[in-house]
């Protein structure tokens, strides 16, 4: 059974005391946040009959794999297109497939809404109405990473307040998201030319806006300043229009730039085609008008071109949260990330301002610019989420004098380290080794320059994998998540007293043959003796030849 992390644990703590207090729940997640496996945890904790409500058959099948692996004692079962029965304690439902089937469910104790920001359209509100008609005790949970709507309409009024809530500073703060890094750019005076328009579905297409950006001149910058910032890089870019992006990819080609659009109006097979293109690095480029935002996740993704306009948080962070996962090193071998570059054509970053700052979920139209801070070159105001100065390029943060980013990542690594259940042991002081043991799994993290980490792990009775490449605290947090995923024995913990215990003769014996004369405890021989007995592998991951 997975271990969940220390605000997962913390937020289903959370989501269940709301619930026995006022039956509703809704909680807050960036992507990346693991909300699937909280939701599952929570299923678990509240118990008796319960369905899980979304919107798209990838998030039925995803949501239910994941369910599985915490709770695999649980009886699951389906209500899709193709599946339709309330027989198990919890069902994943297709949104659109009941609907007009409210009169067959039974008499529900709990109703999960995944991706909850759409809960209070006409279809959910069917099922959900329909489920407190039967039972008026129902208990009613939300999960979503984008609580407001670009329609102004809040959630307050089905959910009440956040219970609790995970953001995107902290995730990247804790190693489980890269850092975004955004560049607001103007062309041809557009910054001007779209604060005037009148509002634009922030979901939908925006004809205003494609008449803007989508030209031969725009066209060219973005693909200028990908080749200056981004062009080793594999991109996403949402565009205004379908036709906006069908131009964009077209650009991307004729400047020899492997480059294709996926749109609604494609079937699975066409858009399999072209996620299949991207992933064997065929394309370099995909883009397309807001149908990616939600049930598409490719790790490898470290640059999002926004050539669009948001009048509100949500869509930027959908948008945003495409190029911020960290990569998995065994699924995507040879790729290092560390961050994500975020190129803003339109006013996404200027409108929202800080990227990882809280969100509302009461009604709202989301009507003026975000918090600004100055720039000490050019004295301009700019929003408080760029990397780059858009009217004289000053990069912030990078000053000899600036501490405050190296305070920042010790901080965060100090975190990690005391948040996780197992004890971290420096091997031979040189800080560029570190490895945790369990007695079904060990983990560690390693580095060849001090500047990418890689995190490698193992479980018993099973080969050495790569788990990802990346900055320190990402290779901490991963080779954490493994050993959460893998390592079964509660001794193995930090608290436990095998820790302090000197090591056995056997132990000593065995590492005096690497020279190692003092292993110290028991704990730190079993750490020594996986690194050594597994070392041809790490140095193969890592990329080191004897």
């Amino acid at each position: 059974m997975i271990r969940l992390r220390d605000y997962q644990q913390r937020i289903v703590r959370s989501a269940k005391a709301a619930l026995d207090k006022r039956q509703k729940a809704l909680i807050v997640a960036a992507t990346g946040a693991g909300k699937t496996v909280m939701l599952a945890a929570l299923a678990h904790e509240v118990g008796g009959r319960q369905l899980v409500l979304q919107h798209r058959l990838e998030l039925v099948q995803q949501n239910s794999r994941t369910f599985r692996k915490v709770n695999p004692e649980a009886k699951i079962g389906y209500w899709t297109a193709n599946k339709r029965h309330f027989g198990a304690d919890t069902t994943f439902a297709m949104v659109p497939s009941l609907a007009n089937h409210v009169d067959r469910m039974p008499k529900l104790d709990l109703i999960i809404a995944d991706e909850a920001h759409h809960s209070i359209a006409p279809t959910w509100m069917k099922i959900i109405e329909a489920a407190y008609d039967a039972n008026p005790d129902l208990k009613l949970a939300g999960f979503t990473a984008t609580p407001s709507r670009s329609d102004g309409q809040g959630l307050k009024k089905l959910f009440g307040e956040v219970c609790d809530s995970e953001p995107i500073s902290d995730l990247v703060r804790k190693g489980f998201l890269v850092q975004p890094r955004g560049f607001i750019i103007d062309v041809e005076h557009s910054r001007e030319k779209l604060k005037k328009l009148g509002n634009q579905s922030d979901f939908g297409e925006q004809s205003g806006v494609e008449d803007i950006l989508n030209n031969e001149v725009v066209n060219a910058e973005v693909i200028r300043n990908w080749r200056d910032k981004a062009a080793d890089r594999q991109t996403v870019v949402f565009a205004s229009t379908v036709r906006h992006a069908e131009d964009v990819a077209a650009a991307f080609r004729g400047a020899g730039i492997g480059a294709a659009c996926v749109s609604g109006e494609m079937d699975e097979q066409s858009r399999k085609k072209v996620f299949d293109a991207l992933a064997k690095g065929e394309i370099q480029v995909v883009t397309n008008c807001m149908v990616l935002t939600e049930g598409w996740d490719f790790p490898p993704v470290s640059c999002v071109i926004l050539l669009r306009r948001c009048s509100s948080k949500s869509p930027l962070i959908q948008m945003a949260g495409r190029g911020l996962r960290t990569v998995p090193a065994e699924k995507y071998p040879g790729i290092v990330k560390k961050d994500c570059l975020i190129l803003d054509f339109g006013l996404s970053l200027m409108t929202a301002g800080d990227l990882t700052a809280s969100l509302d979920i009461s009604d709202h139209k989301g009507n003026g610019e975000g918090p600004k801070k100055q720039c000490p070159d050019c004295l301009s105001m700019v929003p408080m989420a760029v990397k780059e100065c858009p009217n004289c390029g000053h990069k912030f943060g990078e000053k000899p004098d600036d501490k405050g980013e190296l305070t920042h990542v010790e901080l965060t690594e100090v975190e990690i380290l005391n948040a996780s259940p197992w004890k971290y042991i420096n091997l031979f002081g040189s800080g560029r080794i570190e490895v945790a043991s369990g007695f079904d799994a060990w983990a560690g993290v390693v580095t060849k320059d001090d500047d990418t980490w890689y995190a490698i792990g193992q479980k018993k009775n099973s080969r050495t994998v790569s788990l990802v490449a990346g900055s320190h605290i990402q290779a901490l947090a991963a080779a954490d998540d493994f050993m959460r995923m893998n390592e079964t024995g509660s001794t193995a913990k930090k608290t436990h007293r095998w820790l302090t215990d000197p090591a056995t003769d056997a132990q000593k014996d065995i590492l005096s043959r690497w020279q190692v004369s003092t292993p110290g405890s028991k704990y730190d021989a079993a750490c020594y003796m996986n690194f050594f007995f597994h070392q041809r592998e790490i140095e193969r991951i890592i990329g080191v030849r004897r």
